[in-house]
């Protein structure tokens, strides 16, 4: 059968062997297409139907937009995180360094400061600054923040505990 000749039976509404009484009771009885008005798909629609049409696609936006605002804020909580870690690093560079300056401070400020950098040096920074002030050394050390290409500078002093002399409280005893 061509296929001509069977848009023309189709559209006739015969079938081969149930004819335009079978059509017509797949339609129904008013003979208008399952449930559907006479003015076809669109009935019943009203002025909601015609406002979801401008907003297809709208929730698919809100959801992109949702997207780029959490990887942003991502992003920038990543960055803030990198650099409180520098900062920490640089912090315990400096402390480390000032430490062992401060035990090798009775040497001589090259000595001290020389041992300073070689702690600060295997913390990953780089000894700015290094001052001995009779057995205080006052170490800054700075530490490359990965990904920001910026230095997390931190400052630290060391050296001994000076004692104070015992405070003896004088009580008056009266009998």
């Amino acid at each position: 059968m061509k296929p001509c000749a069977a848009r023309r039976r189709r559209a006739s509404g015969s079938r081969a062997g149930r004819g335009a009484a079978g059509s017509r009771a797949r339609r129904g009885a008013s003979g208008s297409r399952a449930g559907r008005g006479a003015a076809g798909s669109r009935a019943g629609r009203g002025a909601a139907g015609s406002r979801a049409g401008r907003d297809r696609g709208a929730a698919t936006i809100l959801v992109l937009a949702f997207g780029l605002f959490l990887t942003v804020a991502g992003v920038a909580a990543a960055g803030v995180g990198t650099a409180r870690v520098g900062r920490h690093e640089a912090r315990t560079a400096a402390d480390l360094g000032a430490l062992a300056g401060a035990a090798k401070a009775i040497y001589g400020p090259e000595v001290a400061c020389a041992r300073a950098g070689q702690l600060v040096a295997a913390n990953h920074g780089r000894l700015a600054s290094c001052v001995v002030e009779g057995l205080d050394v006052v170490v800054r050390a700075e530490v490359a923040v990965p990904g920001l290409g910026r230095r997390a500078v931190a400052t630290a002093r060391a050296g001994p505990v000076y004692a104070m002399a015992p405070v003896v409280e004088q009580r008056s005893i009266t009998s």
